[in-house]
């Protein structure tokens, strides 16, 4: 067994994970609408392929873009597009992004799949299937999954991790994945093997997950991975995090400005590998998910695979419905990385692993209304990046964001852990985001004023240039002009040589007859 290692800081959280799991996994219903964003993933913005009126096949493709960052959108199940625009969708910003509606027909009619065995394919035609599959990182972070495998294959990999981990409070939708369909994760890991031939394979899952470790211990007992190992791990949070399991896993820590490519690994979520198997094994798009709804306001918290588009409030109404909806919070994730939603009808995405209903307002506060810092160091004690969230916390505050990078702001994972333990109840981490955002937007506008400035030079430099050639194209005309000119006045000067022929004959004539 491999030896394992710690990292900085981290915290012993309360699970409440039984409450989830007790009962079985399900299949939710189709609603009458389906609520598609455009982007679902980190990346460039798909473009529609469809116009309103269509009718929409499951697994058609009916947003895309040739970005090599992007994830496409598949239709969930068939129906008619009734709609393409600006619609509320689940997000830290509470803004909304455009979306594709579609009216459920409730006829669920698919494309026809094109199944080849896996085992015949390339592994540039393996990525291509997933990528055509609009496969994305089930974890949370919805990185699109197919630029992330080829890299990691062009940049050689070493040691490939599956991670099962999923260490916050409430979310189980990765244990009961592997619980249910612990065949899929491990043939999915099979197939990541086959296209980046690591040399070792590490399956991690924390040990207060006994079902899904003997599920998956089965598994791969029936399905044999070469250099493959299952490692169970301590429960801390944020032990899921990519870069505290690779530090757990193999003692190596992600240098500064680098990713896990850099030192020959590649991480991979449990519910990725299983998408990955569906992708090449039945050619079936992402169009559904694992979600677990759950919390202390929800009826029967529990596990649904839910088709994507599909209405928060159809999910808790199957979940047995709210206790007191008048004193409802809704959260999109974990209690410590999760974001509140504005309301029930915001449509499940393909990151949305799990919906928290709560009676009380867990998220913290918006910046502004806590005590003050006392500087007593306990958020640096618990940061698992070995950041200083103090400093961050008042460069953010003052909006000096130059000096944020200078304490390294975006290796902050926004875990949480400050804000849980600071007795100032300080909201940390929304100081760490909004610092974040005002950067990637100030970055946004600078590349954009860069191009914008790059353009208008070239098109200055296109029509100053067009303005030279012009006016030598004139001054060679009138150059040409001037010339035919002294032509025609000299050729006007010259005697006529005919006429001078004729006298040259008459003065020979004359002389002769004078010498008779």
């Amino acid at each position: 067994m491999a030896k394992l290692h710690h990292f900085h800081g981290g915290l012993q959280l309360e699970g409440h994970k039984a409450e989830s799991v007790s009962q079985p996994l399900r299949q939710a219903s189709l609603p009458e609408r389906l609520i598609l964003p455009l982007r679902q993933h980190i990346g460039d913005y798909n473009k529609p392929l469809v116009e309103i009126g269509n009718r929409v096949l499951k697994g058609e493709v009916i947003a895309a873009t040739s970005s090599l960052i992007c994830a496409a959108v598949h239709a969930p199940t068939s129906g008619i597009v009734s709609a393409i625009g600006n619609y509320p969708v689940p997000h830290p910003s509470g803004q909304a992004d455009r979306c594709i509606v579609i009216d459920v027909d409730g006829e669920d009619e698919a494309t026809r799949a094109d199944v080849i065995d896996p085992r015949q394919l390339s592994a540039e035609e393996m990525i291509q299937r997933i990528c055509r599959a609009g496969i994305v990182g089930l974890g949370g972070a919805a990185f699109p999954t197919s630029p992330k495998i080829s890299r990691g294959k062009a940049q050689g990999v070493d040691t490939l991790i599956i991670n099962g981990v999923e260490c916050e409070p409430y979310i189980t939708c990765d244990d009961m994945l592997m619980r249910s369909d612990a065949a899929e994760v491990i043939r999915g890991c099979g197939y990541l093997q086959q296209i980046l031939s690591p040399q070792t394979t590490l399956i991690a899952i924390e040990d207060n997950k006994p079902e899904a470790i003997a599920a998956i211990t089965r598994a791969l007992g029936e399905n044999p991975l070469a250099n493959t190992e299952i490692i169970t791990i301590p429960t801390i949070y944020p032990s899921g995090g990519e870069k505290q399991l690779i530090q757990i896993l193999t003692g190596k820590e992600i240098p500064h400005g680098q990713l896990a490519f850099d030192i020959g690994l590649l991480c991979h979520n449990v519910g990725t590998c299983a998408a990955i198997t569906r992708a090449l094994e039945q050619d079936q798009a992402l169009i559904s998910r694992i979600v677990t709804c759950t919390g202390n306001n929800l009826v029967q918290p529990s596990n649904w695979e839910v088709r994507l588009g599909t209405p928060i409030s159809h999910l808790i109404e199957l979940a047995g419905g709210y206790q007191d909806k008048d004193d409802a919070y809704l959260v999109m994730g974990g209690p410590m990385m999760g974001f509140a939603l504005s309301s029930d009808t915001l449509p499940i995405v393909k990151a949305s692993n799990c919906i928290m209903v709560m009676r009380e307002e867990t998220i913290p506060h918006s910046p502004g209304y806590h005590d003050e810092c006392i500087r007593c160091g306990k958020c640096t004690e618990v940061c698992p990046a070995q950041l200083l969230p103090q400093q961050l916390y008042w460069h953010a505050r003052a909006k000096a964001y130059e000096r944020t990078q200078e304490f390294n702001l975006f290796d902050c994972i926004e875990c949480g852990c400050c804000s849980a333990v600071c007795p100032s109840q300080i909201p940390l981490v929304q100081y760490y985001r909004a610092a974040k955002s005002e950067i990637r937007a100030a970055h946004k506008a600078l590349f954009k004023s860069d191009r914008a400035r790059a353009r208008f030079e070239f098109r200055e430099k296109r029509l100053l240039l067009k303005k030279q050639q012009d006016e030598e194209r004139r001054r060679l005309k009138r150059e040409a002009l001037k010339l035919k000119q002294v032509k025609s006045a000299d050729a006007e000067a010259a005697p006529d040589p005919v006429q001078a022929a004729l006298e040259r004959v008459k003065e020979r004539k004359a002389v002769q007859e004078e010498n008779r």
